[in-house]
């Protein structure tokens, strides 16, 4: 398949992605022309902990859950990558195994582009070299933010970032409220932000009095960011 068969807004979450966005037409094109369509149920893997990297990959919808495997065999989100978000690079340029499980969460729809295109595109535009280094330069800033709050916030504010953070990624506009589109249970939240489920249901318990969010069985909804805001920069 090519990028044609991307939906109207499966194409628009790719193109309008922050670093996607930013390449030069030629390179963009030159990607999607690269590119298969791949769609797939929920729960469904993407790639394994030890597996050799042969896919450089895209979320055009959806999301992708990358895990591990704590001590006691229990598998724990780390992240979940959002529509617009490119990953599996790093794995494709050390030449070493894949460092996480990667699996669906809700219908997800995927970009592939195979590890000869992906070399051969880094090949044909040396563009691509300096835009996955900014992108890595990213991802390692981005993770230093979380190590630093996990020192140094409590959980409230850690929680409230992270809500808003999911507000900006899946965040659905109705009337005032923001809903958030991707399911969550309290448990992936609790893993995420590295504490219990317990603690995670006491601090939403909170928001709610203090008329922040409103929590559904699945979902968040935002009702007042500037409340979360305060709560995230205590």
């Amino acid at each position: 398949m090519n990028s044609s068969v991307l939906t109207i807004l499966e194409r628009s979450n790719i193109e309008s992605g922050s670093w996607f966005s930013r390449l030069s037409p030629n390179l963009r094109n030159d990607i999607l022309s690269r590119a298969t369509v791949r769609r797939l149920g929920d729960s469904t893997l993407v790639s394994c902990r030890g597996d050799s990297a042969e896919e450089w990959v895209g979320v055009a919808k959806g999301a992708v859950r990358v895990s591990s495997v704590s001590l006691a065999g229990k598998q724990v989100s780390l992240t979940y990558v959002e529509p617009g978000t490119w990953f599996g690079d790093i794995s494709l340029f050390d030449g070493l195994p894949r460092t996480h499980d990667a699996d669906t969460h809700g219908e997800t729809t995927l970009l592939v582009v195979r590890k000869p295109d992906f070399k051969e595109l880094l090949q044909r535009h040396t563009e691509l070299y300096e835009a996955l280094l900014r992108l890595n330069c990213r991802r390692l800033r981005l993770m230093f933010d979380v190590v630093e709050d996990l020192n140094t916030k409590p959980l409230g504010a850690r929680l409230a970032k992270q809500i808003l953070l999911l507000a900006r990624s899946y965040g659905v506009p109705q009337g005032e409220e923001i809903r958030i589109g991707l399911q969550l249970a309290q448990e992936d939240l609790a893993q995420l932000l590295g504490a219990s489920r317990q603690r995670v249901n006491q601090e939403l318990k909170g928001f709610e009095r203090d008329g922040a969010v409103r929590v559904e069985p699945t979902r968040l909804v935002v009702l007042n960011k500037d409340k979360l805001l305060a709560i995230a920069n205590r």
